[in-house]
């Protein structure tokens, strides 16, 4: 099965909503725990890789390979094109759930991405993807999500009710 997408996203775009992905300035050097993070609306990959291969594209990586967890995700297809180009997936058991790797330069270069759950409130989703950016982040997707949880949510304060005159 292959699925296809339009590098300006015509093709299953969700309305133009942007991808939510961040990279390191330095991404594929190995010299992180991460090279940044990815959080999608879903687990289908069906859905989700072509999207994220566009947005990589737009930002100059020219993703040829995307490895996923099998465990955590639906099936995907085993080839994906996008704009034309196609981009191999596969799935191993052996993953961390909470990592997808991308290859491109031929292989030569390689990324990790921390995969914030779906399910996960967008305050803590952004502050992932944020985390993912800096240096110094443990080398586990969980204790990065417990730092992302760690900061309490924004409240709200209650605004005094007044009386019109």
């Amino acid at each position: 099965m292959t699925t296809t997408l339009a590098a300006d996203g015509r093709e299953g775009f969700r309305g133009g909503i942007d991808v939510r992905v961040s990279l390191r300035a330095d991404v594929g050097s190995g010299t992180n725990a991460f090279d940044g993070a990815w959080f999608p609306r879903s687990r289908d990959l069906a859905a989700e890789v072509p999207e994220l291969i566009a947005a990589l594209d737009r930002r100059g990586l020219r993703i040829e390979r995307f490895t996923y967890p099998l465990d955590a995700w639906q099936p995907a297809p085993r080839k994906v094109v996008v704009d034309g180009r196609v981009v191999r997936t596969g799935g191993f058991r052996s993953m961390d759930p909470g990592v997808v790797c991308l290859s491109w330069a031929g292989g030569n270069r390689r990324a990790d991405l921390l995969v914030v759950p779906p399910e996960t409130d967008v305050i803590t989703g952004v502050r992932a993807l944020r985390l993912c950016t800096r240096r110094g982040l443990p080398r586990s997707p969980q204790m990065v999500l417990a730092a992302a949880r760690s900061q309490p949510l924004p409240q709200v304060p209650d605004l005094p009710v007044t009386r019109a005159v």
